[in-house]
């Protein structure tokens, strides 16, 4: 099986980190440090519903069993909580240790899971939050990702299930877990895997056993023979840590995802490569580009929560090149004024910038109806459109909010300082960011990026 080419790059206004589809394809769920989980509608890209994490403690990582029928979420206190998803209830919660839970996986059979923590520990528990197995130190300062397979293997009274696990070691393990009743179970290490050369930080079976892939700080994404565990693609095209890696529920598509601020997508199999740049913006994954009719987030450019399509969703109004506004006007049914806007050079600077008494003058558009009609369109552009909650940069990677008191943490990059110091306080000391240990907790204030938040306060 080849896996040779990138046929997609999707460009995120911020690093992508962990996330998780369940396995029916139907959601999509994913930690946040706000101490709830967030699931959502892989067809519609809407909310399904929020659990929030006993303590509300930071959310480090979650899983979906494979039915859907149950949710494990994994919190940085060291606890994890065990929902119903059908109805919504939390089922159990338990504790690990005083580290952080960074890995969790669902067995394929959803009678047991498994949980990973910053101080090494792989911990196998059943449906009742019994800890069934514990595997200590399977990773040396610790497990940062694991994840069953998908199959499940038969030998007479034997069930058995794999496992792979990534940790700070800048090792890759997969283990054999049996299940033979009445003796219990028993793990057993199959392999070792040293391709890369730093902390690997997720990994992934393909959904038919044959792939492991795992993603790396060195940037680099190693794709395995699960069976044999040979070492069959390094690939190279990311620039910075590479956060995330998953297959898709066919093994037709891998994509990976980075500090660099891109997703990549990758076909497995023939090689054959079909180019072109993408750009998301939002839960839904929204897509532009040569594949914007295809299955990237469930079409090309819807506004979230409606079922209008705009031309560049994920760009901001005052990029807009002339193309853009013509077909901006087409979409809202303003065909009428694309002539006058074609002759007049109009992008997404001008039609910002535009107002009644232009459009009379200026653009002489005599219709009183069709100028009210265009302006109301333009504010409504401009509310759904134009990012009012300031740059990236601007914004804590914690609360999301534009920072008041920006401090730089260990891990060197900038966030408002009440909410680094809460989440150290929690007895945390892995970043935010990279999940990394922090090696202090020295915070220094940002002073230039103070400055410039100010600055931009005072423009708006």
């Amino acid at each position: 099986m080849s896996l040779t080419q990138r046929i997609g790059c999707i460009k995120t206004r911020s690093q992508t980190r962990k996330c998780r589809k369940g396995q029916t394809r139907n959601c999509d769920q994913n930690g946040v440090t706000y101490g709830t989980t967030v699931v959502w509608s892989m067809g519609t890209g809407v909310k399904v519903t929020a659990f929030e994490h006993p303590g509300r403690s930071p959310v480090r990582v979650c899983a979906l069993s494979a039915d859907n029928s149950y949710l494990v979420s994994g919190a940085s206190d060291g606890t994890f909580a065990l929902w119903d998803f059908n109805s919504r209830t939390l089922r159990r919660t338990g504790v690990v240790n005083e580290a952080s839970v960074v890995a969790c996986s669902m067995s394929p059979c959803g009678q047991m899971f498994v949980t990973g923590s910053t101080n090494g520990d792989l911990r196998i528990w059943d449906l009742q939050v019994n800890q069934l197995h514990t595997e200590r130190d399977a990773h040396d300062l610790g497990v940062t990702c694991c994840h069953f397979s998908s199959q499940i293997h038969i030998e007479g009274e034997t069930v058995k299930v794999r496992l792979a696990s990534c940790g700070q070691d800048s090792l890759l393990k997969i283990w054999a877990i049996s299940q033979r009743t009445p003796t219990g179970y028993m793990v057993q290490l199959l392999h070792t895997l040293t391709a890369q050369s730093a902390p690997v930080l997720s990994c992934a079976f393909s959904p038919d056993e044959q792939l492991l892939v795992s993603s790396s700080v060195d940037k680099t994404i190693t794709v395995y023979n699960a069976s044999q565990g040979t070492l069959l693609h390094t690939l190279n095209q990311h620039e910075r840590y590479v956060a995330a890696c998953a297959f898709s529920p066919g093994a037709s598509l891998m994509a990976t995802g980075s500090m660099d601020r891109t997703v990549n997508v990758w076909r497995v199999g023939d090689g054959v490569t079909e180019g072109g740049a993408y750009r998301t913006n939002g839960p839904l994954g929204l897509v532009t580009g040569p594949w914007a009719d295809r299955s990237f987030g469930g079409g090309g450019g819807a506004v979230p929560g409606t079922d209008r399509q705009v031309a560049h969703p994920s760009r901001l109004v005052c990029d807009w090149s002339e193309g853009d506004v013509l077909a901006w006007l087409q979409q809202e049914g303003l065909e009428a004024l694309v002539g006058r806007f074609r002759d007049n050079n109009i992008d997404g600077v001008e039609l910002i910038g535009l107002s009644k008494e232009s459009l009379a003058t200026d653009l002489q558009i005599n219709s009183v109806g069709l100028r009210n009609k265009l302006i109301r369109k333009i504010e409504e552009l401009k509310t759904a459109l134009v990012c009012t909650d300031g740059p990236d940069e601007f914004l804590c990677p914690i609360t999301r909010e534009v920072m008041k008191d920006p401090v730089i943490a260990a891990d060197g990059y900038s966030y408002e300082r009440e909410a680094i110091q809460s989440w150290i306080n929690t007895k945390n000391r892995s970043s935010p960011m990279t999940n990394l240990p922090l090696q202090t907790t020295i915070l220094t204030p940002n002073r230039t990026l103070k400055m410039a938040i100010e600055r931009w306060k005072s423009s708006q």
